[in-house]
């Protein structure tokens, strides 16, 4: 998770702003406004791929934030995807799960801790 990314057009390289593992609310429910969260993902086989992210504060209640496609050319490809999330609500301070699927495959599982 990051501000942003920038992308150099001379180079093509990717250069990862401000990135952060929690974040912190004077007031709640708090609307987070903005944010990326960057992945680069490799072994993936050629072809068309779906890309699903969830998050809620019970594994049991988890909310989709995210779904696209994205396309492979070959497993030794590096595939960097960008996603761009925006006006993401925290009802209330505590650890907020994370997972992340390609194709219906749990691919991550984490966290983020939201504080007062």
């Amino acid at each position: 998770m990051c501000d942003g990314v920038h992308i150099d057009p001379a180079t093509g390289k990717h250069t990862i702003l401000g990135v952060f593992s929690n974040i912190r609310g004077r007031e709640f429910p708090l609307v987070y406004p903005y944010m990326v969260w960057f992945m680069t993902l490799t072994d993936v086989a050629p072809g068309t791929h779906r890309l699903r992210i969830t998050m809620g504060a019970e594994p049991t209640k988890m909310q989709p934030l995210l779904e696209r496609e994205f396309q492979s050319e070959n497993p030794l490809h590096r595939i960097n995807l960008i996603n761009e999330l925006g006006n993401l609500a925290f009802p209330q301070p505590g650890e907020y799960s994370i997972n992340i699927e390609v194709d219906d495959e749990p691919l991550l599982s984490t966290g983020l801790v939201v504080h007062d």
